[in-house]
């Protein structure tokens, strides 16, 4: 069963579901495309991989500013009227362990086969990770800039709304452009280097097919986004696993994407209808 939504869900977005979707869109991405690429062009799917390290005291499993019982060393007041007298301590490090964690994050590239494998196109589906003071963004910026500097298309799909966009499009230049938008898809051609072809999607809309460079003798492909993304929510049960009950996950919507979201949700039975007028012969 697909998403009540014609487009992007806003629902998919919670942070505890969202990581799921990412990589089962790598997946339908890579089949898809597979069933229209023409030879010798074929898909396969990537990862780059970062540490992360947290900080959490391991021992000594005491309080060392304020212990429980009197310590030796402590201040000492002697009877008959004697002075304090303050000994020296022994003083112990606390032990912090630096926990690290692989986190690993998948991407998409296409590559040709003429006589040898050759990188054509990467593309990416963002990550919460890869937006301004997203623990991934350092390396999502390094993988930006090396495409930058190479002879390979860059496909960004962009499906949150929270954190400013990390996309080569500029911003303020697209909204200016196309207006003000939720989501969007930048495709940026190596040989045609100073344009971003830009997809803008508002979270009404439906999601856009997709226009996927190759190599320049050769045309782009389409890719149905949409289809993709129907693919993906009946692949990850996300009809049982979402709670469309409850409110959207941040950010906020604006007034009238709440009253939208409330209507598209109730035409599809997830939402109880509003109450009705009240009568005098209801309450009588």
């Amino acid at each position: 069963m697909p998403s009540p939504f014609p487009g992007m869900d806003p629902f998919l977005e919670d942070p505890a579901v969202f990581p799921d979707l990412h990589d089962r869109l790598i997946t339908y991405l890579s089949e898809a495309l597979n069933a229209v690429l023409p030879a010798p062009y074929f898909t396969g799917i990537a990862s780059r991989v970062w540490i992360e390290s947290s900080r959490r005291r391991v021992e000594p499993d005491v309080d060392l500013l304020r212990p429980a019982q009197p310590v030796n060393g402590g201040v000492h007041k002697g009877g008959g009227g004697g002075v304090a007298v303050a000994q020296e301590v022994t003083t112990e490090p606390v032990v912090i362990e630096l926990a690290s964690e692989e986190v690993r994050e998948t991407f998409l590239e296409i590559h040709a086969q003429p006589g040898g494998e050759h990188l054509v196109t990467t593309i990416e589906v963002l990550s919460p990770s890869n937006t301004p003071g997203g623990h991934g963004r350092t390396p999502y910026l390094q993988k930006q800039d090396e495409v930058l500097q190479s002879r390979v298309h860059l496909v960004e799909i962009d499906l949150l709304r929270a954190g400013l966009p990390t996309t080569l499009a500029p911003v303020g230049q697209t909204v200016r452009v196309a207006g003000f938008y939720d989501y969007h898809v930048c495709v940026h051609r190596w040989d045609r280097p100073n344009l971003c072809f830009v997809y803008p999607i508002q979270l009404q809309g439906r999601l856009p097919v997709v226009s996927v460079p190759l190599l320049p003798d050769d045309p782009p492909v389409a890719v149905n986004l949409k289809a993709v993304l129907d693919r993906a929510y009946d692949g990850g049960q996300y009809r049982r696993r979402v709670h469309y009950r409850e409110s959207v996950p941040p950010p906020p919507l604006h007034p009238n994407q709440t009253v939208w979201v409330e209507e598209t949700l109730r035409a599809a039975g997830l939402r109880e209808p509003p109450p009705g007028p009240t009568t005098p012969e209801a309450t009588a």
